[in-house]
Order: structure tokens, then sequence, then C-alpha cells
């Protein structure tokens, strides 16, 4: 039985075998397409042994400590499956999620150099003129999610990154998926665009403001049209 949408290397034995197989698969999870579908994605234990190459002993210990993280659930008599969160709990996560980001746009306007700032802007370079986000929705999705993450990072604030990366599989997730709904990516590159001139203008106020706005942006449109989440 396989896994669809999971993408898997081959690792071979390593002396750090557990730890391998918890990234590889806490990766793939990440990159899962989780809300789409009717249910929740199962995880099986022989495909995922057989791609990775390694014994289900691993692969049962990556699950459990996954699980304990959140990101999936062990039914009994049924299997491994990644967790998918309600609507509620995911109007939470975007609210937590705001405040990391407002923080992270504050620092980084305060702290982060011109060469840093400059990625910002190369990141939407491809999407200047007539080539438009909606008709590049793939492409412009990983770059919205790329965008989001290099924020963080620029923060320069350890504690901050690690905090949305326990947010993060699900924030992707989501944004993934609503990205291409009711041209919300047109809205997201303008909105994004003015976020990087508030940091670049050193505004950190408005920096804050803006990208706290633009996650409950995404928010209002999950409160509205995301009949899919129970």
């Amino acid at each position: 039985m396989s896994t669809p949408g999971i993408d898997l290397p081959s690792l071979g034995q390593t002396v750090a075998l557990k730890e391998k197989v918890y990234s590889a698969l806490r990766d793939a999870i990440t990159k899962m397409d989780i809300y789409s579908g009717d249910d929740p994605p199962k995880l099986d234990e022989r495909f995922l042994a057989e791609t990775l190459g390694v014994s289900r002993t691993p692969i049962r210990e990556a699950l459990s400590r996954l699980e304990q993280e959140g990101l999936v659930e062990m039914i009994p008599r049924r299997g491994a499956f990644v967790v998918r969160k309600t609507k509620e709990e995911i109007l939470d996560v975007i609210t937590a999620w705001a405040a990391i980001e407002g923080m992270a746009a504050r620092l980084a306007a305060e702290n982060a150099s011109a060469e840093q700032l400059g990625q910002l802007r190369r990141l939407f370079v491809t999407f200047t003129g007539d080539r438009k986000p909606a008709a590049n929705i793939d492409e412009y999705s990983d770059t919205n999610i790329e965008f989001h993450q290099l924020i963080i990072s620029l923060s320069g604030s350890e504690l901050l990154q690690k905090l949305a990366d326990t947010l993060f599989v699900h924030m992707r997730a989501i944004r993934t998926k609503t990205i291409a709904e009711r041209d919300r990516a047109s809205r997201s590159i303008i909105d994004h665009m003015h976020i990087i001139e508030a940091i670049e203008n050193k505004d950190a106020d408005l920096a804050e403001r803006l990208a706290r706005e633009h996650c409950f942006g995404l928010a209002d449109h999950i409160k509205e049209y995301a009949d899919y989440l129970k």
C-alpha cells in the first residue's frame, strides 16, 4: 500500500539513522498537500520503510516522535495519519503566527542589512510586468512560502525561528491550499511589496502592523470560504 502525495529519498543504513528517518518524514509531511481530499493522508509503515530503505523500527520511532509534536495521529487498528487541524485550530495557528511574524518584521526593519533585505526584493523579480502571480500559481505559491520564512529568518532571533517551526507545517499547507482561491495571489504580492517597503524604510511599527494584517487577511479568508475545513 502506498502513501499518495509523499516524496521520500532512500536513506540506506547510517549511524544517525533514527534522526535521518525522522527528518525525512518531517520534511515530507511539511511538503504534503494536507488539506486536499476528504480524509487526512495516511502514512503506511511498509511503504515508508521500503522507500527509505530501512526497517520498520526507525519508522515507528519517527512516527511516535511526530505524534508527540502533534503532526501525526496514531489510531489503533487503522495506522498513522497526518494531522489535519479544524478551522478553529487553523485560526489559532494563524493568530500565533501573526504575532511571531509581526515581531520578526519589526526586528528585520530594525536590524537587517541592505544585503539581507535585497533577498526579499529578489524573490519577486520574476513576477513583475506581465508575468502575474495568478498565472504562475505553483511557482508563486513556493515564493510566497519562501517570503514568510525569510521574514522570520531576517529577525535574527533563534527563538522566533523555533517557535515558527512548530507552526510551519500547517501554515505552509493552508497557504498552499488557499493561495489560488479568489485571486489571493494578486492581493498577496501587493501586501508583500508594502511589507518590504516598510522594512527597507526602517519603519518597524508599520512593518509589524502590515505583517500581522497580512496574516489576519488569511484568517478572514478562511473564516468566510474554507468550507473544506471541519
